[in-house]
């Protein structure tokens, strides 16, 4: 059953009296935990527990939150848009910013942006790429891609006009595709948050090797990954937490040495550390991975870093599942 919001539960109470505290308070899922209560304990999540954002759309694993209205005609082939516009700190892997129009010379830094338009070279389907950010503002401009992938952006990347954009596009029935620093965007705009499950990037311990856990064999993302596999990144720490989403891939945070504490002091997740998901969500089709960090992971340089293929062939069964090309989200 869908919470009341808060306003009406006030709106309640001012016009029932104080009897209605009790109802009130029951709706809203029970008063704030009292310090030394059960629920307050250590371990507990605190700000967490709250309440669970509806984000006023449709979102979630049922299909029906899908629209078919975008015209993505799979004989037309299948192509994406990669958007690495940063306005705030640029990882490395992206190399030095690109210049304004679309598909502007990439150098042999632009690591990450070169790596997926390789993937579209080798699978069969057309990538474009750019860090202008009008090349966003229109959707009908952006419904001519099965998907839309942030690689890495950063803080508030989109302007007004591109924000309306992608927020029609999605709604047409658009895929979207977030790595890495794509939850360290757009901080302010709760449809976006949504958009990345419900999730987003709080802080991250040391960059260090670790464990991923493949939790789900049915989606094509994860289809033939090993059970566990060794990586290195970041590990971000989430608040809020992804909800309403099929998580695909954890990290044993116990195959962490260094912890997972972050420079804010986000202690980790414990049981389940999430590190990939997808979900359907305002009428389009999200998958999202926290992994990314590294420029070695995007790349086949001789330099063996472990589990570089496993994290492109992720992400690649990502991408071709939210441009619909393949089933999305098993």
């Amino acid at each position: 059953m869908r919470r009341p919001s808060s306003h009406l539960v006030t709106a309640a109470v001012t016009a029932l009296g104080t009897a209605a505290v009790l109802v009130a308070t029951t709706l809203l899922g029970g008063p704030p935990a009292a310090a030394g209560s059960p629920q307050a304990k250590p371990g507990a999540r605190g700000a967490e527990q709250l309440g669970d954002p509806e984000y006023g759309v449709c979102r979630g694993l049922d299909p029906r939150c899908y629209h078919g209205w975008g015209n993505f005609d799979p004989a037309e082939g299948y192509k994406i848009l990669v958007y690495s516009r940063t306005a705030g700190p640029r990882h490395a892997n992206l190399g030095p910013a690109l210049p304004a129009g679309l598909n502007p010379p990439l150098s042999a830094a632009n690591v990450a942006q070169s790596a997926l338009v390789k993937m579209g070279q080798d699978n069969g389907f057309g990538v474009d790429w750019t860090e202008d950010v009008t090349q966003l503002s229109s959707a009908g401009r952006l419904m001519a891609y099965n998907a839309v992938v942030f690689m890495s952006t950063t803080r508030d990347t989109l302007d007004e006009a591109a924000q309306t954009a992608l927020r029609q596009y999605i709604r047409g029935g658009g895929g979207f595709v977030g790595i890495h620093n794509a939850f360290g965007t757009e901080y302010n705009w709760p449809w976006y948050e949504g958009l990345l499950g419900g999730a987003n990037f709080y802080d991250h311990g040391p960059s260090q090797p670790g464990t991923v856990q493949t939790l789900g064999r049915k989606d094509v993302s994860t289809a033939g990954l090993p059970a566990r596999w060794a990586f290195s990144d970041e590990w971000y720490n989430l608040v809020p937490y992804p909800s309403r989403v099929r998580i695909l891939a954890q990290v044993d945070e116990g195959t962490l040495e260094r912890g997972v504490e972050g420079s804010l002091g986000h202690p980790g997740h414990g049981d389940s550390h999430p590190i990939a998901w997808c979900h359907y969500y305002d009428g389009g089709r999200a998958w999202l991975t926290t992994l990314g960090h590294d420029a070695k992971a995007f790349t086949d340089d001789g330099s063996a870093f472990a589990g570089a293929p496993q994290f492109r062939k992720l992400v690649l069964g990502g991408i071709e599942s939210a441009m619909g090309r393949q089933p999305f989200c098993r």
